[in-house]
């Protein structure tokens, strides 16, 4: 990227991930996600962008469980295989992938990636863990079993967040397009550009494969993006806001981010990096879901 600007939200996550910044209200949440999804410099074309990606339902959430999560934990990376938690976590000289206790949240083993790299998303595919690192423009592939490295491989751009549909790994870098990779190869097959009505959605972070859906922690806000991968189009939204209670903060906190299923069980989990807790949640619908949250938006001239 020598050379270019980088983006804004590149630039935010990196501002973020070094430095110790209180999270923002629900409004300015708000505000800031719809300003990075579609930008506001031609308020009369903001508007009609905005009606047209309105009509997208948006769901809300129930506490099923409570569980403690290390507040150390800079959570990139949140799945659940086989019955196991696990969490991959970044920073420079702080990345690492665990398996965690779920009911303790206890590290029962960890692995730590050399200082040159910010790790992020993950994904398990039977026996082997894929894993993203930031900037580094390297993945590597890891023993479930064991944490030992058996393989690494390299793909252009940023890492951000990592699935697994049953055929193709899912990759994520931030911008509206994401990546499906061959599982062997880790070659890209294919792309597929993600919109939200009109609107290209971008900062597309940590991901999950839930029930034939791909959800996706939107970055910097406490949404999660439902998205149907044929159509290319987001079909619900989350809204996670208020899901970590003011009491339960003690130290610094960070964005949400962290979704992880469990198949067998049909169980859903989320967190955030930094966040003392991580949650069990059921999703419902919000009474007043009638609109998609872009519609809220109203750009100043």
């Amino acid at each position: 990227m020598t050379g270019k600007t980088r983006s804004i939200a590149t630039t935010a996550k990196r501002f973020r991930s070094e430095r110790k910044i209180p999270r923002l209200s629900t409004g300015a949440l708000l505000l800031g996600f719809m300003v990075l999804l579609a930008g506001c410099s031609r308020p009369a074309d903001e508007v009609t962008q905005l009606r047209d990606a309105s009509g997208i339902p948006i769901y809300t959430y129930e506490v099923v469980q409570t569980f403690p999560h290390d507040t150390r934990a800079f959570t990139q990376g949140l799945q659940v295989y086989d019955g196991i938690l696990y969490e991959s976590t970044g920073l420079h000289g702080e990345s690492s992938l665990r398996r965690v206790d779920l009911e303790t949240g206890r590290v029962e083993k960890r692995i730590n990636l050399p200082r040159r790299y910010f790790g992020e998303g993950i994904a398990v595919v039977e026996d082997r863990i894929f894993m993203l690192t930031w900037q580094e423009q390297t993945g590597f592939i890891f023993d479930r079993h064991t944490f030992e490295r058996i393989g690494d491989f390299s793909y252009e751009g940023e890492g951000w967040g990592l699935a697994f549909d049953g055929t193709h790994l899912i990759m994520s870098d931030g911008t509206p397009v994401l990546r499906f990779l061959d599982v062997e190869t880790q070659e890209v097959v294919r792309t597929q550009e993600i919109r939200a009505g009109e609107l290209p959605l971008r900062n597309i972070n940590e991901l999950a494969w839930i029930r034939g859906e791909l959800w996706a922690n939107i970055f910097m806000t406490d949404f999660i993006a439902r998205i149907d991968i044929e159509q290319g189009k987001v079909i619900g939204w989350i809204d996670g806001t208020g899901i970590l209670p003011r009491e339960a903060i003690t130290g610094r906190v960070d964005v949400m981010n962290g979704i992880a299923y469990n198949v067998v069980e049909s169980r859903i989990f989320v967190t955030g990096k930094l966040w003392p807790l991580l949650f069990e949640i059921r999703v419902v619908p919000k009474q007043a879901a009638v609109q998609s949250p872009a519609t809220e938006l109203v750009c100043a001239a």
